[in-house]
């Protein structure tokens, strides 16, 4: 795993505490107050200092103070996620899903990580559709903030049957399948990514998922229930996420059996799922070719044709912003499909800088910053488990030494060239020693 997480070198960036029904617990905290506090010492933490109004003025408080009251508030929300009020356990969610994504919490995560995966497991089994999707993203971040080792790998085993049954169950809320879809996809490329047969596993659940989105056998689309798009679209993009990993004798199979039912699927009435089906189909193109420089899809022609159409669609009847979405998206794909090379795109975090210039890539990051919005930026500069996957190595410290002697621009994008292309020759190795257990 930490061969293929090697591959990838350049990124795109771009209620209080025991309170039911509006009284206030032991705590005297209303679950509103909690997230605010949370979320305030955790940002000040992130400075390196925190501000505390005593009633007489401010005064700073050392670094290790700010961090021990913002694991104090933390440690109350985990508590939290037992309460019997729904809404206590939802503004507990909330806040770490918010914690989670904004700060690196290694350290106070690895002692706790059973105890919060029990209460994302119990949230799980008993909680309503939006309890169920605000614990499936928290258990995501869990796993980023544990990183590729047996600490997540554990929680992913433990939680995927849970996960499993909601994806699978019809009867549940779509918002809720949708981030369980999410959270299989990026738990597994994470956790269980060097595990051939739980990558099989995972790869033919969330197909279980999107392909009742393919044309039937007169070449028909079905006609979707309201919100089963936004669920085919996030089993996709997980799908896709997991298609990275995989080895050539695998990659040929699912290039043979999905690009052609999936030029099809260009033809869906909802814009998203469009967008997600153009944006797939280019990253198997792209995947083909690292196997063979000629490959090419079933009658490009055509497909050329329904791309040409989408990136030029002027139909008044779509939203404006829309319209101007998919055009951007569908001009790359088609550009990509007629031999143009994937646009480059600087992006910078901090002070580094990183170039993004494949779909593959394109993928892994947005995967990553769909889960971890804004927060992305400072999981990039200090998370390991990011850094790893993306080939940024260590986290860099800034002095004024440092600062003194940058590097040119140019220097910065040779160097992440070459790293890329080396990585990308261990990466088919890599493939090729996996392929048997596919």
């Amino acid at each position: 795993m930490e061969l293929l997480r090697s591959s990838i070198t350049d990124v795109r960036v771009i209620r209080k505490p025991g309170m039911k029904n509006g009284v206030r617990g032991e705590s005297g905290t209303s679950d509103e107050e909690l997230t605010s506090d949370v979320l305030s010492h955790y940002s000040s933490a992130s400075e390196g200092t925190s501000v505390v109004d005593d009633g007489n003025g401010s005064e700073q408080v050392d670094e290790s103070t700010a961090q021990e009251e913002m694991e104090d508030k933390l440690k109350q929300c985990i508590d939290n996620l037992m309460d019997k009020s729904a809404k206590t356990r939802l503004a507990a969610l909330e806040s770490l899903r918010q914690a989670f994504s904004s700060k690196v919490l290694l350290d106070f995560l690895a002692e706790r990580r059973f105890t919060v995966s029990d209460c994302l497991e119990r949230s799980l089994k008993k909680g309503g559709g939006e309890e169920q999707a605000l614990a499936a993203t928290v258990f995501t971040l869990l796993c980023i903030q544990l990183g590729g080792g047996d600490e997540a790998a554990e929680g992913f085993k433990m939680l995927r049957p849970m996960l499993t049954t909601i994806l699978n169950d019809n009867t549940a809320s779509i918002t809720a399948r949708q981030s369980c879809a999410r959270a299989l996809g990026m738990c597994c490329y994470i956790s269980a990514a060097d595990d051939g047969e739980d990558l099989v596993k995972s790869l033919t659940l969330l197909e279980g998922v999107f392909k009742s989105s393919y044309p039937n056998k007169e070449g028909t689309l079905p006609t979707p229930k309201p919100g089963v798009p936004g669920l085919h679209s996030a089993a996709l993009q997980a799908w896709s996420l997991l298609v990275t990993l995989c080895p050539t004798s695998r990659l040929t199979v699912l290039l043979d059996l999905h690009l052609p039912k999936l030029q099809a699927c260009l033809e869906s009435n909802d814009v998203n799922f469009r967008i997600t089906v153009g944006e797939t189909i280019a990253l198997l193109v792209e995947l083909g070719r690292d196997i063979d420089e000629d490959f090419d899809v079933d009658d490009v022609d055509e497909l050329c044709k329904s791309l040409k159409g989408l990136a030029t669609d002027g139909n008044k009847h779509r939203a404006k912003n829309d319209r101007r979405k998919q055009r951007s998206i569908f001009r790359e794909v088609l550009h990509y499909m007629e031999g143009e090379e994937f646009s480059e795109e600087k992006i910078r975090f901090g002070v580094e800088s990183v170039y993004i210039d494949s779909w593959m890539r394109s993928r892994i990051y947005d995967a990553f910053k769909d889960i971890l919005e804004s927060g992305i930026s400072l999981h990039l500069q200090y998370n390991q488990l990011l850094r790893d996957i993306f080939g940024l190595g260590a986290p860099i410290i800034i002095d004024a030494a440092v600062k003194a002697n940058k590097i040119s621009r140019f220097e910065k994008h040779l160097f992440n060239s070459a790293a890329f292309k080396a990585r990308t020759k261990q990466r088919k190795r890599v493939r090729d020693k996996r392929a048997d257990i596919m």
